[in-house]
């Protein structure tokens, strides 16, 4: 198995690594790939499949019969058939892994007081995430209005500018610096 594997990734052009000791990976992988063949402990050496119900046990050529103790639950490659079915080629595995790997089949059942705990920090979770977004609005609203007001600024600053003149004889704010009598002939120097 070991040199297929090795195989397989040569063609993939994938590096091989190893697990180094952590067989968990190895064991969820092949959880991953074998959860619909997956049995849960229901008396001393037997087991039930989890779902099409047929009870079923350890074979005696597998390396976890025998073992001292059994695990919870199991997933199997092949099911032998005789005056019992058999499971082989089985792997111990975690419960906590089917439900995640086999979620439309799966899930873990829980406790009244777990799932108060879990609802009441979805809500703490619920209400600083209003409460960010709260404050994200007001800052993009405080910004907007910056944007705005700087806006209104350059544009009264800009005008301003453009309707500025060097014409002789007037002043900055527009008011003649000469003004004509209304009734005399000469002009009037201010």
């Amino acid at each position: 198995m070991h040199a297929q594997l090795l195989d397989i990734m040569r063609q993939q052009k994938l590096e091989p690594r190893s697990c180094h000791g952590s067989w968990d990976i190895v064991r969820k992988s092949i959880c991953s790939a074998y959860f619909d063949n997956s049995s849960k402990i229901k008396g001393i050496g037997n087991y039930i499949n989890m779902l099409s119900g047929i009870p079923s046990a350890l074979h005696p050529s597998s390396s976890l019969f025998g073992l001292g103790y059994t695990p919870d639950y199991v997933c199997y490659h092949e099911l032998i058939s005789t005056s019992k079915e058999y499971m082989s080629c089985v792997t111990a595995v975690e419960g906590e892994w089917l439900a995640e790997l086999g979620p439309m089949f799966f899930s873990i059942k829980e406790s009244f007081e777990t799932t108060l705990k879990r609802r009441h920090a979805e809500r703490l979770d619920k209400a600083a995430m209003k409460q960010e977004m709260d404050e994200k609005d007001d800052e993009s609203k405080r910004k907007s209005e910056m944007r705005r007001m700087a806006t209104l600024r350059n544009k009264t600053n800009g005008s301003s500018r453009g309707s500025v003149m060097a014409t002789p004889g007037r002043l900055a704010n527009g008011t003649p610096k000469f003004m004509p009598k209304k009734r005399g002939k000469a002009w009037v120097i201010i």
